[in-house]
């Protein structure tokens, strides 16, 4: 079972990198199912819109995760009862429309358990994240109640993801990071056989502050008046992520492998 992670998609660079790339990489790796970030999908570089998942979806993505900014996109609100395949983060406060996990279908016909949670040290306030992983792992078991487990944990810091990636070992088939849209190079399986990367990167425009467009945000540190809001980078996108086999006896990892792609980062396929 290949399982395919891709880090937060960051305007419309990221997106037309994923409506260009995605569909080869599914048929170069043998990807099973897809799973990618897309809070920053919009064309601002904040939340996403409709005809964003419609695109992303129609690239190849099973799952669309996301984080802070899942609202960013007033439409968001609306469409996301009826699309069950992206998710808000499930510690978010409530009341919240949408799911922040589900159960979905993969083209092998095995049951895959998404869900999508977000960190509280330095991010907007939610819900306690340990005690919605707690519940969650309460709730869904692996080989019982999904054949595999993938949790999305968007977060600023690298020690709650890590804290985050124990609480998961041996109880999840992957664990990875997003947020922070710089790849790390950690990549692993743990020691109880959960596949861990503390930040994946982003599918988005390198040549720029964390996908944001680089004299603009330079702009806003040196704290000159002409800077505008923040808008992305439109610059060649590069694809960034963690490709897992996991054995479909155990739902638990045997291979991880960093996928880098397109733009100014040295690749990795």
């Amino acid at each position: 079972m290949n399982i395919l992670v891709l880090g937060d998609v960051v305007g419309p660079s990221g997106v037309l990198a994923i409506k260009k790339n995605l569909p080869k990489i599914i048929s170069e790796k043998k990807v099973d199912f897809v799973i990618l970030n897309g809070e920053n999908a919009a064309n601002n570089g904040l939340g996403i819109s409709k005809q964003n998942s419609e695109d992303l979806f129609n690239a190849g993505a099973d799952v669309i995760t996301s984080g802070n900014h899942i609202w960013d996109q007033k439409e968001t609100a609306e469409f996301i009862e009826n699309e069950k395949r992206l998710l808000r983060p499930e510690n978010s406060l409530s009341p919240v429309p949408g799911k922040g996990f589900g159960i979905f279908i993969s083209k092998n016909n095995k049951k895959v358990a998404v869900v999508n949670l977000m960190g509280n040290v330095f991010m907007k306030k939610s819900e306690d994240v340990f005690k919605a992983a707690k519940k969650f792992i309460e709730t869904i078991k692996l080989k019982i109640d999904a054949d595999f487990i993938v949790v999305d944990m968007h977060g600023e810091t690298t020690s709650e993801k890590m804290a985050m990636a124990h609480l998961f070992d041996g109880k999840a088939t992957i664990i990875f990071g997003t947020h922070t849209h710089v790849p790390t190079s950690d990549h692993r399986i743990m020691e109880s056989g959960t596949a861990y990367q503390t930040d994946i990167g982003m599918c988005g425009d390198y040549v720029s502050v964390v996908g944001m467009n680089q004299d603009n945000s330079l702009k806003k540190f040196l704290k000159d008046t002409t800077a505008k809001k923040h808008y992305p980078a439109l610059g060649e996108a590069t694809i960034s992520g963690l490709l897992v086999t996991a054995d479909e006896q155990t739902g638990l990892a045997k291979k991880v492998q960093p996928i880098i792609s397109g733009g100014v980062l040295q690749e990795r396929k």
